[in-house]
């Protein structure tokens, strides 16, 4: 019974797939995606295998997302692959995972389709890790691609504090004092200093493993994002579930906060 069961995903699911693809209004797609790519342990537990198991089935699923975002025109996904809090992990899981993103990395620059661009606190992470990271994005830079933020090391609260030291620090070298900031310091300025400044912020946020939570994900960014929560653990997440997130989005009347 399993065994015609797969048959008929193989058979079905190209065809469904096919369907929802012509039925997505073409007007109506988003042109930034951020996905949180949560579930990887859980999705090894349930298969009886370690957690380094489940990074390295999660990286595999990267290249395909990125693809079914390139067939749908998306010109900028950003990834979620390793938040601060995460860096707290046992060091030898931490260690395992770090090496696992590097190559995943490595094999998305190797590719040549997507300009790639870290997003997080680099000097919290090892060095090794932080140069293979900035070499990937300096071997991208001329890719005529989309764009696809790296999210290592990220997380919501510490971006908006760098991004306020950084405004500081820059107003300091030009003599403004404090109280002169404090005048002409809007959300623009400090915009201007976030990780993914001078890129749209995200129209759709999806989130895998059926976590229902931003966890500190673009907390800046994703004011006016649309949300969408897939039960799917991430090494599960398939093309028709990508299609389905894309699809509820297009159905959705954005309000933008009003």
């Amino acid at each position: 019974m399993a065994d015609w069961k797969h048959v008929l995903r193989r058979v079905l699911y190209p065809t469904y797939e096919a369907r929802l693809v012509r039925r997505l209004p073409t007007d109506q797609l988003p042109k930034h995606v951020g996905v949180m790519l949560d579930g990887n342990r859980r999705w090894a537990r349930a298969v009886g295998r370690d957690a380094e198991h489940g990074h390295r089935a999660g990286a595999a699923n990267i290249e395909p997302l990125l693809a079914w975002c390139e067939e749908l025109g998306i010109e900028v996904v950003t990834l979620w692959l390793l938040s601060t809090d995460n860096l707290n992990r046992p060091p030898h899981e931490l260690q395992r995972l770090l090496v696992i993103i590097e190559e995943a990395v490595a094999s998305l620059a190797t590719a040549r389709r997507w300009r790639l661009h870290p997003v997080g606190a680099l000097d919290l992470l090892p060095a090794e890790t932080a140069r293979r990271l900035k070499e990937a994005e300096e071997q991208t830079r001329d890719v005529d691609g989309p764009l696809v933020n790296i999210g290592v090391g990220y997380g919501g609260r510490r971006e908006i504090a760098d991004a306020v030291r950084s405004l500081l620090q820059e107003h300091a070298s030009k003599g403004t004092s404090i109280e002169e900031l404090a005048e002409i310091l809007d959300v623009e300025h400090i915009a201007e200093h976030l990780y993914t400044k001078g890129q749209p912020d995200p129209d759709l946020v999806i989130r895998t493993s059926g976590e229902q939570r931003l966890g500190g994900f673009l907390l800046w960014q994703s004011a006016h994002s649309e949300f969408y929560f897939c039960e799917a653990y991430w090494p599960d997440f398939r093309r028709v579930d990508f299609l389905r997130a894309v699809r509820a989005y297009a159905q959705r009347e954005r309000r933008f906060g009003t």
